[in-house]
């Protein structure tokens, strides 16, 4: 596998980590690109650098030759106009500094399922819901959205330079990685550790639809496995996947499931929404106090937590789950018990005394 280098963009988010670890483990020699490369693993080469500048770029790319490419990063911005202008912007920057290069064989693309659900105002002020579950053959939104734009600068830039893609939509991420931007299941175990120390009941803070509809997740571990199998496979070159766990849940069931884990109560859906973005607004103290009595790594709660983006997806009004004919069909069979992705991202944490 050594003439496959991989160039994980992202490589410290909780995609970008957990891929680069699974390529590093079949053989592949993988650098991995952020501004910031916190990446402990040795095997992964690191890359400083700003995809906003493409004279960066040049300089931290200068004896990179990659022959494959992984997008799994975005920046978030106030609008979705600005989320199209920058996270096109990197794309473009980064395709265009390694095209001089003539090496890049494949590129794959991180989104999500935000490429079928549109923004929240699509499903719930327009009134008109998508079908369930998800389905790769359905169409565009007629809301802009930057995922539209990101794969966009792949097709020209596939056109110009002759490389294949695959476009990876999961559903929710479940994985370890710290100060990610959405990040539920670590949100979660902060969430329940500050319930514990404090002999509060977990409060289920999303919807109705949520908390009795059908859900599922995907484990950043099989999202690692199916961005390789594309990247490999040539059978699965220039298509668009769908990935998740490929076990449905409802969060009636699971909410209890974890709560179990941290040995504390928990409430389900009793009328209202309680969004976790209020639950926790006056407990960064509180996690202090936490850090310091257990020994714990000392993370600001809200380094660790992203409750706006947990707030999002189970806030939903709608039931979500995935459908993965593409892949499927393809011969892709990964599967993963989503109760266990929890518990083993859990008890990483505990591991890591990132968690009591």
């Amino acid at each position: 596998m050594m003439d496959r280098i991989a160039l994980v963009v992202g490589a410290t988010g909780i995609t970008g980590s957990n891929l680069a670890q699974e390529l590093v483990a079949q053989g592949w020699k993988t650098y991995g690109l952020a501004r910031h490369p916190k990446i402990e693993k040795s095997d992964v080469f690191p890359v400083k650098a700003d995809l906003l500048d493409p004279v960066d770029l040049m300089r931290a790319l200068e004896t990179v030759y990659p022959t494959h490419i992984f997008f799994t990063t975005w920046m978030r911005q106030d609008s979705e106009t600005a989320n199209i202008e920058v996270n096109s912007r990197m794309v473009r920057n980064l395709l265009d500094v390694l095209s001089k290069k003539n090496t890049v064989e494949h590129v794959a693309l991180v989104t999500g399922l935000k490429h079928y659900l549109g923004p929240f105002e699509a499903y719930v002020g327009a009134g008109v819901f998508p079908n369930t579950p998800i389905r790769e053959e359905q169409p565009r939104l007629e809301y802009p959205n930057f995922y539209y734009a990101q794969e966009d600068e792949i097709y020209r830039a596939a056109d110009r330079d002759g490389f294949t893609w695959s476009i990876h939509r999961p559903h929710t991420v479940i994985g370890h990685a710290i100060g990610n931007l959405m990040n539920l299941g670590v949100t979660l175990a902060v969430y329940a550790s500050i319930c514990k120390e404090t002999g509060k009941k977990m409060l289920w803070p999303g919807s109705e639809a949520q908390w009795r509809g059908l859900s599922d997740v995907t484990d950043s571990k099989i999202l690692a496995q199916q961005l390789i199998w594309a990247a490999s496979n040539k059978d699965a070159k220039n298509m668009a996947f769908n990935i998740v766990n490929g076990d449905v849940f409802r969060w009636s069931w699971m909410w209890g499931r974890i709560a179990q884990y941290f040995g504390v109560e928990s409430e389900g859906f009793n009328g209202t929404v309680t969004p976790l973005a209020d639950q926790l607004a006056n407990e960064s103290q509180t996690w202090q106090d936490i850090v310091k009595k257990y020994g714990l790594h000392d993370h600001e709660l809200f380094e660790l937590t992203s409750p706006w983006h947990t707030d999002l997806d189970l806030g939903r009004p709608i039931e979500v789950m995935v459908d993965m004919a593409n892949s499927r069909k393809l011969g892709f069979g990964a599967y993963q018990n989503t109760e266990d992705s929890f518990i083993k991202l859990f008890e990483q944490l505990r591991l890591e005394r990132v968690i009591p």
